[in-house]
């Protein structure tokens, strides 16, 4: 089903069985697969592929170019920058060990999942089998072979953890007002971490190796 107000250029490929949600713009010869679905509020744009049964939550970006394969799911609010590619397949084959042509029962996929307001970076491969986590970022050029935490900044290849990211997309600073580091010490009161541009602020949690946002004070209430 395709809402009334979804914008779809005519020169996109949409098959049978596809759902696109209010207020999503497709853009030119985008290809969406069969059983694919696609949210509310998305923005896909110029020679996107994004394959049989992809699952797209809403207000999502996916940019020029990039391919999102069979087997990906992508939660709300994240951004895929162009170029990107989401694979499916951990071990690749176009022939079967006795030479046949491969065939779609002769392998497996490999799931990946891109948490809540996660961002791949332009050009960035994230490998089958992995999860992206919430508010992570993922930079340009980066190859995501494992998983990634929750606020966590990856770059390289192999994607390596080098800091920490905010809710709102800016690198978050240590009680020195610098960087925070990718490892952040293991100390028996969890360290804290702020935005400079924001003003949240995270505890980090050494034991799930994550972050979590600290409450807001309520204006005219004591911290």
């Amino acid at each position: 089903m395709i809402d009334s107000t979804a914008r779809i250029h005519p020169s996109a490929d949409l098959e049978a069985d596809v759902a696109v949600g209010a207020g999503t713009s497709i853009w030119h010869r985008a290809q969406v697969r069969t059983g694919a679905r696609i949210g509310a509020e998305c923005v896909i744009g110029r020679d996107v592929f994004i394959d049989e049964g992809v699952e797209i939550g809403d207000r999502t970006k996916i940019q020029n170019g990039a391919l999102v394969y069979h087997g990906v799911t992508v939660e709300d609010g994240v951004f895929i920058g162009p170029g990107a590619i989401l694979t499916n397949d951990r071990y690749p084959r176009a022939i079967t060990s006795t030479g046949d042509l491969a065939r779609a029962e002769d392998w497996t996929v490999s799931p990946i999942r891109l948490r809540h307001g996660s961002s791949i970076g332009a050009g960035a491969v994230v490998v089958a089998g992995t999860d992206v986590g919430r508010f992570a970022t993922v930079g340009a050029g980066a190859i995501v072979t494992r998983d990634v935490p929750s606020h966590a900044l990856v770059v390289g290849s192999p994607a390596r953890r080098i800091g920490w990211m905010c809710a709102c997309g800016v690198r978050l600073l240590d009680a020195d007002g610098m960087p925070a580091a990718a490892n952040l010490p293991h100390y028996s009161t969890h360290p804290e971490l702020h935005c400079p541009s924001c003003g949240r602020t995270y505890v980090y949690v050494p034991d799930a190796e994550a972050l979590e946002e600290r409450p807001r004070p309520q204006q005219g209430v004591p911290a």
